[in-house]
């Protein structure tokens, strides 16, 4: 009797252990090319630009320009010398009129003070009254103007084709016309407003691709803050100069983002469950999925990429059919919620590694359905809402 209550409990605890399923997690290393939103055929990967701009400011022309300011404030000297000394002359007259009246209230504290008795005195804690006037005001005239040439390392010399040479698509060669960029932008546009400065430069980029339209755009049609200076404090040159070439980069950007191949290097975290038998199906899906990660290759047009893309998707659609036989109603069940909370946080996971935030976030929003029946555990919501500021960042 005893030998069979024994026995008993050594079956009941090995069901119980052939029923826990023990979820191992392995570090995945790995790097692709991500493909651009349009997709072009590699002999049709060339673009030609046009910069339509009002600049058109050579070296010459930024000479000329600081000879003819020099000449304006020479011009303007006199002028200013008399400003300056009218200038002066108010602020004598006001400092005059304030010593004036502190004088005055001097001499009336002065005279309560000594009406007061010394125990007065002590009872009010009074101090003596202190006369404390103002600096007198010292006339600064302004000094000649000299002129020197300008420092063309800061100088605006730009025109359209130069302009178009830094428009540029890595990948792609530059002379065809199959990617044809036409760029239009005005002179930057200053502002002052609560003593800041503020710029703007309306551009319109428009891309089209064999002759449709993709990216119809305009851009820095807002004034936003440059300087927490108003700009007769700043250097207009330089700060146009600036922001042009942040209208640029902005350009490049968005082409980039658009056309260009970005090379992605990661390292993703992939669960799996190593119980042998009724899973070796989620087995064969972590295998597909971590091997063919590290075939992949960074280059462009790369069969093998292709090929190993397919035997991944291959364990991507097992989890995905994993997924429909889970029961969330019954923690003992094979496909419980542990095993679902796994194959969601990989699937999240993986795409976000791989770049498809969007796949990504459909992910998550499933999840997020069953998030009452899975129990997740401090360190998965840890790292589910660190997953979740990566979809929406």
């Amino acid at each position: 009797m005893k030998l069979n209550f024994i026995f008993s409990i050594f079956l009941t605890f090995s069901a119980v252990l052939s029923q826990a399923q023990r979820i191992d997690a392995e570090n995945i290393s790995f790097q692709i090319l991500k493909e651009p939103v349009n997709a072009v055929e590699a002999s049709n990967r060339n673009y030609s630009v046009t910069v339509n701009s009002p600049y058109n400011i050579t070296k010459e022309d930024a000479i000329k320009e600081a000879k003819a300011k020099h000449q304006e404030l020479v011009d303007n000297y006199d002028k200013s010398v008399e400003d300056a000394k009218a200038q002066h002359s108010e602020k004598l007259k006001e400092y005059e009129a304030d010593v004036k009246k502190l004088n005055e209230k001097y001499r009336t504290e002065s005279e309560q003070y000594n009406k007061l008795k010394t125990v007065e005195k002590i009872a009010m804690n009074a101090m003596p009254p202190v006369l404390r006037l103002p600096s007198r005001p010292q006339l600064n005239v302004p000094q000649k103007p000299v002129y020197s040439d300008p420092d063309l390392r800061n100088a605006l010399i730009v025109d359209n084709k130069v302009l178009a040479s830094q428009i540029m698509i890595d990948g792609y060669s530059r002379g065809g016309n199959y990617i044809d960029i036409s760029v239009n932008m005005e002179r930057t546009n200053f502002q002052d407003n609560a003593g800041k400065s503020f710029a703007s430069q309306p551009t319109k980029l428009v891309v089209k691709q064999g002759g449709t339209v993709k990216i119809d755009k305009n851009l820095f049609s807002d004034f936003e803050e440059i300087a927490s200076s108003p700009t007769n404090e700043i250097n207009l040159g330089s700060h146009e100069k600036n922001y042009l070439q942040k209208v640029i980069a902005r350009i490049n950007d968005i082409l980039a983002e658009n056309y260009g191949f970005s090379k992605i290097v990661s390292t993703v975290k992939l669960e799996s469950v190593k119980n042998k038998g009724e899973y070796d199906d989620l087995e064969k899906a972590h295998i597909y999925v971590t091997t063919n990660l590290k075939k992949m290759q960074a280059k462009p047009d790369y069969t093998p990429n292709r090929i190993a893309f397919e035997n991944l998707n291959k364990g991507v659609e097992i989890w995905k059919t994993t997924l429909k036989k889970i029961d969330y109603n019954d923690k003992k069940a094979l496909f419980n919620g542990k095993i679902a909370a796994y194959l969601y946080m990989n699937l999240i996971r993986l795409n976000l590694a791989l770049g498809n935030k969007t796949e990504a976030e459909k992910y998550l929003n499933e999840m997020q359905e069953h998030l009452v029946d899975l129990k997740l555990s401090y360190d998965q919501n840890y790292e589910l809402k660190a997953l979740e500021q990566k979809i929406y960042n």
